[in-house]
């Protein structure tokens, strides 16, 4: 924006609300365990790496739309999110609140040279170890020394990431921010009800398209009455993050944000400026869909066996190799942990409405020299793009196959099979192109 321009065009406007977006999704996506957006939570110094185009002083929210846009990244910034438990008797509004454990943890990189942000998702389970404590869940590391102790353990274990600031917000946040924002569309793919006595959450939601309030939103994001637990959560937690972005950037949010940025302010604890957050938002204005990126930290459940409790276990390879594609850190050989994509595992996903388009993929994948493909039970909403899920980061591999398919769109964020390195679901734009037809016998097995 103009520097002598004092207020900003209607147009301009939007595309800034579709911009901050990017941090109401990401400080609601901490806030419980559900969506983080990235700019109301990056509320409130980076100093070396955020600097003012021109020169002046430091002005309040209500001058965002004048003066805001002349504050920028002027290198990489990691940013460690967390949404904080409830603690038991504690008053909403007692700096305790913030010191239980954290039921999010997000790593977000904004990177103005790719003009992107990654997002890695930890799991609450991921097994670390803590000085003095040994080996423990990551989400005990707020509770027992606070954002500082959060972010040292990362790093240590992420192959010594620099994280540059951190945003803690408490669950009370999500709530009301989804409901002051008249909720979030989402699709529940299978019903959902029981009563959860640890999180002293009463869960009761109904299979399909549904606008969810915000104590709905935090019962879909804490489920975890299924097989996949923890997991299971998380890319929940990537399904709302999509979802209040695309709820955020309408015209209908304008007048409610004064009111929303108050709300974050009042939950969130930081020690990003007011500066800051301005940088990012004006970074978030460019952004595409496309630049966003989700991300799981590979690994698997641990076995009765192994450990008395349950643990997500760091696969140390699957680690390394997303700590150097979405964040810059290390070194990968390549040599050894780079696999021929044409056997990475694929898993079928018939999402078209259409019975054995399934099948039918899979058989064309088979013909393509795929190796390693296999069907998975029909997602139960019909859709018109194909989806390539890139479960575990995998970006040139989903490229690769996009080119083979011809159709849809790769989507960055771990929401498909677990088992699968990609996920393809199949939409009606896929039955559109290739009419059924017989292709030869791949051997496909369903799962």
């Amino acid at each position: 924006m103009d520097e002598s321009s004092d207020a900003a065009s209607p147009s301009q406007k939007l595309t800034a609300v579709q911009a901050i977006g990017w941090g109401v999704a990401f400080a609601i996506t901490a806030a419980v365990s559900a969506t983080l957006g990235t700019l109301f939570s990056l509320t409130v110094p980076l100093p070396a790496a955020i600097a003012p185009q021109a020169s002046g002083q430091a002005f309040s929210i209500s001058d965002l739309w004048q003066k805001g846009f002349r504050y920028q990244i002027t290198r990489p910034v990691t940013v460690l999110v967390m949404g904080i438990d409830r603690v038991p008797d504690v008053p909403v509004d007692a700096p305790e609140v913030l010191e239980g454990r954290s039921d999010t943890m997000l790593l977000v990189r904004i990177d103005p040279g790719s003009n992107s942000v990654n997002v890695l998702s930890v799991p609450r389970d991921t097994q670390i170890s803590i000085p003095g404590v040994g080996l423990t869940k990551v989400n005990h590391a707020n509770a027992l020394g606070g954002p500082e102790l959060a972010a040292q353990v990362l790093s240590h274990n992420l192959n010594g990431i620099t994280i540059d600031r951190y945003v803690r917000v408490s669950t009370d946040a999500f709530r009301e921010l989804v409901d002051l924002l008249g909720g979030v569309e989402i699709y529940v793919p299978h019903r959902m009800a029981y009563t959860d006595q640890t999180q002293q959450l009463e869960i009761d939601l109904d299979e399909g398209w549904q606008t969810l309030n915000g104590d709905q939103a935090e019962q879909f994001a804490r489920f975890r009455n299924d097989a996949y637990g923890d997991v299971g959560r998380v890319q929940r937690q990537q399904q709302l993050i999509r979802a209040l972005r695309e709820k955020i950037a309408t015209p209908a949010v304008i007048p409610k944000l004064p009111q929303a940025i108050q709300l974050i302010q009042s939950y969130v604890d930081t020690n990003l400026s007011l500066d800051e957050m301005l940088a990012l938002v004006n970074f978030g204005m460019n952004l595409d869909r496309e630049q966003f990126r989700m991300v799981m930290l590979p690994g698997r459940f641990s076995t009765p066996d192994e450990y008395i409790a349950s643990y997500w276990l760091m696969d140390t390879e699957g680690m390394d190799k997303v700590m150097h594609d979405y964040f810059q850190v290390g070194a990968v050989n390549f040599v050894d942990q780079t696999r021929d994509v044409y056997d990475l595992r694929i898993a079928v996903q018939n999402a078209s409405g259409e019975a054995q388009q399934g099948r039918e993929m899979a058989n064309y994948l088979h013909d393509q020299g795929f190796n390693n493909v296999y069907l998975v039970r029909d997602w139960s909403d019909e859709q018109q793009e194909t989806q390539i899920i890139v479960q575990w980061g995998d970006l040139n591999a989903a490229d690769l196959l996009h080119s083979k398919l011809g159709v849809g769109e790769v989507v960055s964020a771990s929401t498909g099979d677990l088992d699968s390195d990609l996920t393809i679901r199949i939409g009606t734009d896929w039955t559109d192109l290739v009419p059924a037809q017989s292709f030869s016998s791949g051997g496909s097995q369903l799962r």
